[in-house]
């Protein structure tokens, strides 16, 4: 049975390695690709395809906000999320929003195809340690640490802070407005009982969440 792929990555360069990847598998076929979150949307409202294969950092909408709006717009769609963000930052938010897999860009190519395999199947395919923190995230009452209390575009502002962005940069990404995003930090900042970006950046270090 064929399998229809959208590749979804604003590098050019790792499209041509993903398509690579894929084509030594005779059931994949890559349908198209997409560079940034309005030709992801664009795509997803045309259809044609079973399983998108989605990066999270994308100009413009991305990340787990990204992942929302194609759910509400196809539920039914296998989102595969490939990222270069560690699974501590992602994995357990994107999975809960609607995502049926998540793997890091530095995964071996053999699992990128069995995961695809999985998730068109209907599966979902997650390591051992993503499944263990959505147990103990379905145990805890109070939110567990600060950060897990931010809500999803927070964090993901609490993690472009934490790696040196500006303000400025992080509307401009985002397409926010310098207003809008200046509030989210202050809110961050609130949420987190942290006084400043430098004890931000502290907490972020101390916690695994910093991009290696």
């Amino acid at each position: 049975m064929t399998t229809r792929i959208l590749i979804a990555d604003d590098h050019a360069i790792v499209r041509e390695g993903l398509r690579r990847i894929l084509a030594s598998d005779p059931t994949f076929v890559v349908t198209g690709e997409a560079s940034d979150g309005n030709e992801v949307m664009a795509a997803v409202r045309a259809g044609g395809f079973d399983v998108l294969l989605l990066d999270l950092s994308m100009p413009g909408r991305s990340g787990i906000e990204l992942l929302k709006r194609v759910k509400e717009e196809r539920p039914e769609l296998s989102v595969l999320v490939l990222s270069m963000h560690a699974e501590q930052q992602y994995a357990v938010r994107a999975i809960r929003v609607g995502a049926s897999g998540y793997l890091t860009k530095d995964t071996a190519s053999t699992a990128l195809t069995a995961a695809i395999h999985k998730v068109a199947a209907g599966g979902v395919f997650i390591t051992p340690a993503v499944a263990e923190a959505l147990a103990l995230g379905l145990r805890s009452t109070d939110g567990g640490l600060p950060h897990k209390r931010l809500t999803d575009r927070e964090f993901e502002i609490f993690l472009m802070l934490a790696n040196g962005e500006s303000v400025t940069g992080i509307a401009e990404r985002l397409s926010l407005s310098v207003k809008t995003a200046s509030t989210h930090k202050t809110h961050i900042l609130e949420k987190m009982k942290l006084g400043s970006i430098a004890e931000l950046v502290r907490y972020a270090i101390e916690h695994n969440l910093l991009d290696s």
